[in-house]
């Protein structure tokens, strides 16, 4: 079962970026791709249930259309009980705002708060730690 890189951001560059980066690291993986946080939420919610499509691990941006990153993490944090897999998110944004870095951080689901861009070493150190070994 590989692992599973979820990414829910609507720059396209961004995620073309992280995707690339994902390929170079030579580890077996498959990447979720959603651009708003209503269609990550969505599919999350259709799979609840189902361990295999479930992501290991959640790259959310916070300023997205139709539902930003905060917007999901509430819709997550009514859900998560209910979901069959621990899932990591990590909130990845370009606002150095404290506001923003604390309110996410406020969220139990949520690691940690990154800057983009994110650098491949990172990507690399948080995938490796989330592996199923």
């Amino acid at each position: 079962n590989p692992f599973h890189l979820c990414i829910v951001d609507d720059d396209d560059i961004y995620r073309f970026t992280i995707i690339q980066s994902a390929k170079f690291l030579k580890i077996e993986h498959k990447t979720s791709v959603f651009p708003n946080g209503e269609e990550a939420i969505n599919y999350i919610t259709e799979n609840q249930n189902n361990v295999e499509a479930l992501p290991h691990l959640i790259l959310l941006d916070i300023d997205m259309p139709i539902m930003d990153g905060f917007q999901f993490l509430k819709a997550y944090q009514a859900l998560e009980d209910k979901i069959s897999k621990k899932i990591a998110i990590y909130m990845v944004s370009s606002s150095v705002d404290p506001e923003d870095i604390e309110k996410a951080k406020s969220y139990t689901s949520v690691i940690d708060y990154l800057s983009k861009p994110l650098k491949s070493e990172q990507l690399k150190a948080i995938i490796e730690k989330y592996l199923v070994k």
